[in-house]
């Protein structure tokens, strides 16, 4: 039933894409990610109610502090180099006590819903400056960033569960 249940969503949310393409595609002639199926995707998805920036806006920033609100197995697997894991089903406010709010903050998941959630929660705590990641990890990855696991800069990604993993077109997809 499990599985089934995933196919039907999997093929809904596929149609919804296809049907969003032109919609999407006359909405933002300037795509903050490549594809446009992952576009039209990730403008259902989105509430679009925090500042989105483009991975590459977020490749030519100097001063910015990264925080992956993605769960702590995911970001072992690989994130964005010297970013700082805040999760997502265990996030609390009181983990980021040691933060500066007048700092300028980016948000990160796989493609950008966690992440929006998480930073939603930073602004209404008095956080001034945080943005989305638009496309998350993925459209990172996507465009040739490079991620890192510990120490060194690696090809893996959490790629989360096969429904969102089709989002992930560069890069070694690692499930659990």
């Amino acid at each position: 039933m499990k599985r089934s249940l995933r196919k039907i969503i999997f093929w809904v949310l596929l149609i919804s894409i296809s049907i969003s393409v032109g919609i999407y595609s006359k909405r933002d002639s300037n795509a903050k990610v490549a594809s446009k199926a992952f576009g039209a995707m990730l403008y259902i998805m989105l509430d679009h109610s925090i500042n989105e920036i483009s991975v590459d806006e977020l490749a030519k920033m100097k001063e910015v502090t990264l925080l992956d609100a993605r769960e702590p197995k995911e970001f072992e697997v690989s994130h964005l180099k010297n970013a700082i894991n805040v999760g997502y089903s265990n996030f609390t406010l009181s983990s980021l006590t040691d933060l500066d709010k007048g700092q300028k903050y980016v948000v990160y998941c796989s493609i950008g819903k966690r992440s929006e959630n998480i930073a939603k929660k930073l602004i209404e705590a008095g956080f001034k400056d945080v943005n989305n990641l638009y496309g998350g990890i993925f459209e990172w990855k996507n465009r040739g960033y490079p991620v890192f696991s510990i120490l060194t800069e690696t090809q893996q990604i959490h790629a989360y569960d096969k429904v969102f993993g089709v989002w992930l077109t560069s890069g070694l997809k690692v499930f659990d």
